[in-house]
C-alpha cells in the first residue's frame, strides 16, 4: 500500500494531509524520513508521523450511516463544505466509506476501519437499491435501457462539470419497480450491481430526466430500514457473520483466479519452449543442408 494511503487509512489524517506531511519530512519509515510519495509500505515497516507510531488496524468494525443531503463523502473539501466527518462521532473519523453518495444524495452508507474490506466491498457486484424521484414519466426508451443496458459515448449529462469520465456503459438493472407517478414526476425503486460515478444521474439525464431525490436504501443484504438521518449503527452479529462468509468466498475466488492465471502462464511458457525447440531444429536442418551442399 502506498505510504499516503496507509497513513490516511490508519490515522486521523486525510490523503492530502498525508501528502503534505510526507513533503514536509514529518513521516518516517523504520526511523528514516521518507519523502517518496510512491513508497510502498511493507508488513514489517514501522511508520511514524510527527514521532507518533501509525499502527495497522487489525480489528474489523463496520457501521451503517444514514447520510443526509448536502454532505460530502470525503475527508476534506477545498471549498470548506460539510463532510460526513463533520457529522460522524469522533471515534469514526478514521473510518473508510464503501463507495460514495454525492452531495445531493442521501441514505445508506457503509463505513469500516479496514481498508481491505472497504476495497473489496467497493469493487463487489453486490446489489445497491435506491429510491428515486425523477421529473418526468417513465418512457419506453428508459424502460428498455433499464432492461437491456445502455452504452453512451457521451455520458457527461448528469455528471459534475469537471468530470473526467466522458463515456459510460450501464449494465441492465437487476430490478426496477414503479412506486408512484404523476404528470411531471415518477417515483421508482431501482436495484443495480455497480457503483460508477453518478451512474443513475447520468443514466436518466440521457433521456432528458433530472433526478430530484436519490436515496440508497440497501447495499447487498444491509438495509437502511428505520435508521434516522445522520445516525449510525454497528453491524449486527448476523451481518458480521454474513460479511465474513462473503469475504471467504471472495478470497477463494481470488485464489482460483490466481491459480488459473498461473496455469495459463505455465502453459504459454511450455508452448513457447516447444516452438523455440522446433525452430532450433529447423535452423539446424537448414545449416546441415548448407554444409552438405558445400561438401559436394
Amino acid at each position: 500500500m502506498r505510504l499516503n494511503k496507509y497513513i490516511s487509512h490508519n490515522s486521523k489524517y486525510s490523503r492530502r494531509d498525508a501528502d503534505k506531511l510526507i513533503e514536509e519530512g514529518e513521516v518516517t519509515v523504520n526511523r528514516k524520513v521518507i519523502k517518496d510519495f510512491g513508497y510502498m509500505v511493507e508488513d514489517d515497516d514501522f511508520v511514524s508521523v510527527k514521532d507518533r507510531a501509525v499502527k495497522t488496524r487489525t480489528e474489523l468494525t463496520v457501521i451503517v450511516y444514514n447520510k443526509p443531503k448536502g454532505v460530502l463523502v470525503t475527508k476534506k473539501d477545498d471549498r470548506e463544505r460539510t463532510t460526513i466527518y463533520h457529522k460522524l462521532p469522533g471515534k469514526f473519523r478514521h473510518f473508510i466509506p464503501v463507495g460514495r453518495l454525492d452531495y445531493a444524495s442521501e441514505g445508506l452508507l457503509i463505513l469500516t476501519d479496514s481498508p481491505s474490506v472497504a476495497d473489496r466491498l467497493m469493487k463487489s457486484n453486490l446489489s445497491r437499491t435506491y429510491n428515486l424521484k425523477i421529473d418526468k414519466p417513465l418512457s419506453e426508451e428508459m424502460i428498455s435501457a433499464m432492461k437491456e443496458g445502455l452504452v453512451l459515448n457521451d455520458a457527461r449529462a448528469g455528471a459534475h462539470a469537471s468530470t473526467k469520465i466522458t463515456s459510460m456503459e450501464f449494465a441492465p438493472f437487476d430490478n426496477f419497480e414503479l412506486r408512484a407517478e404523476g404528470s411531471n414526476y415518477t417515483k421508482i425503486r431501482v436495484t443495480i450491481s455497480e457503483g460508477k460515478n453518478r451512474e443513475l444521474r447520468r443514466f436518466f439525464a440521457h433521456f432528458g430526466a433530472t433526478i430530484l431525490d436519490l436515496k440508497r436504501v440497501a447495499f447487498g443484504e444491509i438495509e437502511l430500514n428505520n435508521l434516522p438521518t445522520n445516525k449510525t449503527r454497528y453491524y449486527t452479529r448476523r451481518e458480521y457473520s454474513d460479511l465474513y462468509s462473503y469475504l471467504k468466498q471472495v478470497t477463494k475466488s481470488e485464489i482460483k483466479k490466481e491459480e488459473k492465471i498461473k496455469e495459463k502462464l505455465k502453459e504459454e511458457y511450455e508452448q513457447k519452449k516447444k516452438r523455440e525447440k522446433i525452430e532450433r531444429k529447423r535452423e539446424a536442418r537448414k545449416v546441415a543442408k548448407k554444409e552438405a551442399k558445400k561438401g559436394k
